[in-house]
């Protein structure tokens, strides 16, 4: 059933055309931090939720670019990689270096049972903040559920956001690797961290 749902989901969103101009750089981008075997599709789908590769996208909060930093964290993002003092969320090669970056610095900072787990708690850190997971897994811990596993245990435990601010931090892991990373997967950009190459 779940199988079902997910490739009903799938079917509903269409990767804009526009993506494929981008490709190159994501890839480079993201060899840079994880190596060779960087999750391309996954970050391809953190991309288009954040802004559906839209270079010039704002939110009503103040993000800008693909995607889609806050001013205080794309000024402090020269700490994670000195090579991006420059500070340019609207110049693609930087946001994307960005994204890759700040996704590696989240990534060295959590710990989960899988690959999958890990990434939808680096999403939901990247979404929110890393603090929050934290509190979030010291939360769960308290309540006898799994710390290192996000979906249906971290993922259920809130530890003070708003109501808003939770639905939004909760949606963000599972349409990016459950809806979003599957569609990238099937249209050949490469294996994403929860799903391999189609066959």
């Amino acid at each position: 059933m779940l199988a079902a749902v997910l490739v009903a989901d799938v079917h509903a969103e269409t990767i804009p055309p526009h993506a494929a101009r981008f490709k190159a750089d994501l890839i480079r981008c993201a060899r840079i931090h994880w190596g060779l075997p960087a999750p391309v599709t996954t970050f391809a789908a953190q991309v288009h939720q954040e802004s559906r590769w839209n270079p010039n996208a704002v939110s009503p909060v103040g993000a800008k670019g693909l995607t889609q930093f806050m001013p205080a964290t794309s000024a402090w993002m020269k700490n994670v990689d000195p090579e991006l003092v420059a500070n340019q969320p609207f110049n693609p090669g930087w946001a994307l270096r960005a994204l890759a970056a700040y996704d590696k610095w989240l990534w060295d900072r959590v710990d989960a049972v899988s690959a999958c787990e890990r990434m939808a708690m680096v999403l939901s850190a990247y979404n929110g903040g890393l603090g929050w997971v934290q509190r979030d897994k010291a939360l769960a811990r308290k309540r006898g559920t799994d710390p290192a596993t996000w979906f249906d245990s971290v993922e259920l435990h809130n530890a003070g956001r708003n109501a808003a601010a939770f639905r939004e931090n909760r949606g963000y892991p599972r349409r990016i690797l459950h809806t979003l990373e599957p569609l990238y997967v099937q249209a050949g950009w490469g294996r994403g961290v929860c799903h391999a190459d189609p066959e």
